[in-house]
């Protein structure tokens, strides 16, 4: 197993608390001269601030640094936040909204490498080795999905299938023909696959044993349900395309959390509201400094992804932290009559409901001044071929758990099987009309 112990670096996963503090201390100290030096957006952020690199001696002062934000990256977009000549960058990574100017990330070679090897670390927490085949339908391109889990199965010596996203019929053949042991996509089009393969019968005849799934929040229950129809062990990896891509966190076997590597990548989870850092357990924002991250260093970058950290040993014996699954993200967060609510909140409540089927969509309208949320949702089809009393009480059923879960009454709207559109990238949970 010596492939394994190199890529998986116990050293670093298993390292105590005090020596990996020392660790990050070294490294941050490091980046901040760094990125006062050769960073002209970080210079002048500090010294509104009154900060100087003198005055971070570790992790104990990163409370001292400047936020940085996504509209900071747009704004300087594209190579205004390199800390390297842009004859050094080896490639670059994007992601947009829907409106707007990407929102890009650099990379040096070395900086790629270090991905690579985060990925492969990621897939040994879910048990893969050189030997597993990896089908990956994350899509390739600007996105860091398709090429984040490529660079891993290639560090990690695995047989990597590129499939990129879309045509799930060629996507069902391949995972067939090819004899695929893993696979990686969002979770929405996992579930999107499971059925597709259902129909075809073709379930029983994969090899799959586990799932790497990510890009968008996704509950305990929809992993269930995802584990339940492909018959897979299926894991969360986390990251995002501004500190790196996917591999910045990642469940193991145990499933209770998922372990950041802290080794480059600096977390903290601070109230959104105040910035002060909540205690561990407690959901607030996750906040990462990448200590070496070459062409493009960040420094307090804020993801508004809302989560809790955990720093006891886990039971596969690594000290890395864990972080909890998503509550859902600052930005996905909508207030409807004064409350807050996330999608995750109502995807929770319909996984507990026989008969509702995990496809739903969230239509948030303003009506005589008052919001109004309608949840349509996809039912069994048996609902709509029995007497309609039977449909009413599982329309009533739902309003009644969605209510109970997120305290506020909705509509609810029933719809037949494949009646909302599919994603085969992010999933589109939400449309908001009120224009705020």
């Amino acid at each position: 197993m010596e492939w394994q112990e190199r890529i998986r670096r116990p050293e670093i996963e298993c390292m105590s608390r005090d020596e990996m503090l020392t660790l990050q201390s070294e490294r941050l100290v490091k980046q901040v001269a760094n990125v006062y030096e050769h960073v002209p957006f970080y210079n002048r952020k500090m010294k509104e601030i009154g900060v100087e690199p003198g005055d971070i001696k570790g992790v104990e002062d990163i409370h001292k640094l400047p936020f940085t934000t996504k509209e900071d990256l747009r704004e300087n977009y594209p190579f205004g936040l390199l800390a390297v000549p842009k004859s050094q960058v080896a490639r670059v990574q994007g992601t947009s909204g829907t409106t707007g100017k990407l929102t890009l990330a650099s990379y040096t070679k070395h900086d790629t490498e270090i991905w690579g090897e985060c990925v492969a670390r990621a897939l040994t927490m879910a048990g893969l080795t050189e030997e597993d085949i990896i089908h990956v339908c994350y899509g390739y391109g600007l996105f860091t999905g398709g090429l984040g889990l490529d660079f891993g199965a290639r560090a990690l010596g695995a047989l990597t299938i590129p499939m990129s996203a879309g045509n799930t019929q060629r996507q069902m053949m391949c995972l067939e023909d090819f004899g695929a042991t893993a696979m990686a996509c969002t979770p929405s089009y996992a579930l999107h696959l499971a059925e597709a393969l259902e129909e075809a019968g073709l379930v029983d005849k994969l090899k799959l044993k586990a799932g790497i799934f990510g890009a968008e929040p996704w509950t305990v229950e929809m992993q269930k349900e995802i584990e339940e129809r492909l018959k897979i062990n299926a894991f969360d990896i986390y990251g995002l395309c501004e500190i790196m891509g996917p591999g910045v966190a990642m469940e193991c076997i145990h499933h209770n959390g998922l372990h950041i590597f802290e080794d480059h990548f600096l977390p903290e989870i601070l109230n959104p509201t105040t910035n002060e850092a909540v205690k561990d357990g407690d959901t607030g924002e996750l906040v990462f400094t990448t200590l070496t991250k070459e062409a493009m260093p960040l420094i307090r970058y804020r993801t508004k992804d809302l989560t809790s950290m955990d720093r006891t040993q886990c039971a596969c014996g690594r000290t890395l932290p864990r972080i909890s699954k998503f509550k859902g993200r600052t930005d996905d967060m909508k207030v409807i009559r004064g409350v807050n609510v996330f999608p995750t909140q109502i995807e929770t409540a319909l996984l507990s409901i026989q008969g509702a089927l995990p496809h739903y969509l969230l239509i948030v309208d303003r009506e005589n001044n008052l919001d109004v949320l309608t949840v349509m949702v996809e039912v069994d089809e048996q609902y709509f071929s029995d007497e309609i009393r039977k449909l009413d009480d599982l329309k009533k059923k739902i309003g009644n758990v969605i209510k109970q879960a997120i305290g506020v009454s909705v509509r609810v709207k029933l719809v037949e099987p494949k009646s909302i559109e599919r994603s085969e990238g992010k999933a589109k949970r939400v449309i908001d009309n009120r224009n705020l």
